[in-house]
C-alpha cells in the first residue's frame, strides 16, 4: 500500500498568466513558474523536502484542457478553507460550493470554479 493516493496534480489552464495571478491572488504568494520545453508550468505551493505532494498548473500541453467534467482535484485549503474560499471571487473566480462539513473526523470542503474553467476543489480540517 502506498503512503499517498496521488503523488502529483496538473491543472490545464488556456491562458497561463492570467491563471497564475488567480492561484497567486487565492493563496496569498508569488507563484514560482519554469519553461519545460513548450510547456509553461507554475508550481503549487507545498513542502517538498518533506514528503510533501505537488503539484502545478500548465499551458502548452495540447493533451489537456481546462475542464469542469474532469477528475476532481482537491487542494490543501490550510487551517481553515474559507481564508482561500473568500479570495475567489475578487481574483476573478466563482465559488461553486461553500464549506460544507464531510463529518468532525473528515474536516471539510468547498470548491470554485478558476479563470480557466476549471472546476477545483479544496479540503481543510477545520
Amino acid at each position: 500500500m502506498f503512503q499517498n493516493a496521488v503523488s502529483w496534480i496538473e491543472i490545464p489552464v488556456s491562458d497561463f498568466d492570467r491563471a497564475k495571478k488567480f492561484y497567486s491572488s487565492i493563496f496569498d504568494y508569488d507563484m514560482p513558474e519554469i519553461p519545460m520545453g513548450p510547456v509553461r508550468m507554475g508550481f503549487l505551493l507545498h513542502d517538498q523536502q518533506n514528503g510533501g505532494i505537488g503539484g502545478a498548473i500548465v499551458h502548452g500541453d495540447e493533451s489537456n484542457a481546462p475542464s469542469k467534467t474532469g477528475p476532481r482535484v482537491y487542494l490543501n485549503g490550510g487551517s481553515d478553507l474559507d481564508v482561500v474560499l473568500n479570495r475567489v471571487t475578487n481574483a476573478g473566480g466563482k465559488v461553486i460550493m461553500q464549506k460544507t462539513e464531510i463529518s468532525p473526523e473528515y474536516g471539510f470542503y468547498g470548491g470554485f470554479e478558476d479563470t480557466e474553467g476549471n472546476y477545483v476543489y479544496l479540503h481543510s480540517m477545520k
